[in-house]
């Protein structure tokens, strides 16, 4: 392949627009040979990428970063990634609605505008709010968090709140960024967001799963509960008087060489499991497991019967007060 294209793709992650292409020495004849010798795909109109390359990218989220990328790359006027397109390129934990688009903001004007795909926000923003990520101007998590509370509501927006608070934005900066959007749509969705959101969370399907716990009526959730005996020292995600909820991510029974958490088998890592739960239970703590599937759909009803049944299960056992835990309890400051 001409070096010169092998350039343009390696400083575009991947991609060439046909205009790239065709000024970089490339005519329509040859696009079209790359295209049916399959050298090439066509990722959106007018964009390109490697098939091998596009064949490699098997995460849901990462299939959806290469499509906006390819969008984006199409823009002709000035503008900045934000919403869900501006959080991938962050690297935030979101949770994808079922018929994504792209997102871009672009200012002075104000309104919003779809077309072949890109949502374009007409929206002002400042300067203070832009960032740089994989070489891109994006809206930075806080406010890339607030944009998709206001598009999606819950529980999309609570999801990128925690996510957001987990990469260093505060409670204060999420709250004056919703400030100057008196008059914008949605407002209420953004605000109950953060009202709903915790510190502590650290993955979406930790803050997917307080979210049930939260439409089961259940209060004084904790996260990241810890406690020691000395000797061995546990966290788990979440925490509601005596009974524990631990969200069971897939990451970490994949093992480190495809992409996920896991250095040993599943079988020592569900052995290690099973010890950990004994192990809570001797504190008289009761216990849920929760996973992806869990979480969407017909199975969402059958998972809050569930928990609803293990926490008053729980409660009738040992009750709901934790004061004789005190003096196992591990404390580390909370986030902002």
């Amino acid at each position: 392949m001409n070096p010169r294209i092998q350039a343009i793709m390696a400083a575009n992650h991947g991609l060439i627009t046909r205009d790239q292409a065709l000024t970089a020495g490339l005519d329509l004849n040859a696009i079209h040979r790359y295209l049916e010798s399959d050298t090439w795909t066509v990722v959106r109109r007018g964009v390109y990428a490697e098939r091998t390359y596009v064949e490699s990218i098997t995460l849901p989220t990462e299939k959806r970063r290469l499509r906006d990328r390819a969008a984006c790359a199409a823009i002709t006027v000035p503008f900045v990634r934000s919403h869900e397109t501006a959080a991938l390129e962050l690297e935030m934990g979101i949770l994808l609605p079922m018929k994504p688009q792209t997102h871009v903001t672009r200012q002075p004007v104000v309104g919003t505008h779809n077309k072949w795909g890109v949502k374009h926000h007409l929206a002002p923003y400042s300067d203070d709010q832009v960032t740089r990520a994989n070489g891109f101007d994006v809206l930075g998590p806080a406010r890339t968090a607030i944009d998709i509370a206001r598009e999606h509501g819950r529980p999309y927006g609570v999801v990128a709140v925690d996510s957001a608070r987990r990469m260093g934005a505060s409670v204060n900066e999420l709250w004056e960024i919703l400030d100057h959007m008196r008059h914008w749509p949605n407002r209420r969705l953004a605000r109950e967001a953060i009202e709903l959101s915790y510190a502590g969370a650290e993955s979406v399907g930790e803050s997917l799963t307080r979210d049930v716990l939260e439409e089961i009526g259940l209060t004084g959730i904790e996260t990241q509960f810890e406690i020691t005996d000395g000797v061995r020292t546990a966290r788990f995600d979440l925490r509601v008087g005596r009974h524990l909820f631990e969200f069971d991510g897939r990451s970490k029974y994949t093992p480190a060489a495809a992409g996920g958490l896991a250095l040993r088998s599943v079988d020592d890592i569900l052995a290690e499991e099973k010890t950990r739960q004994d192990w809570a239970h001797g504190f008289h703590l009761g216990m849920s497991r929760v996973e992806w599937d869990d979480l969407f759909g017909r199975n969402r009803t059958y998972l809050k019967d569930r928990l609803r049944r293990e926490y008053l299960t729980t409660c009738r056992a040992f009750g709901t007060d934790i004061s004789d835990l005190e003096r196992f309890r591990v404390r580390r400051p909370k986030a902002a």
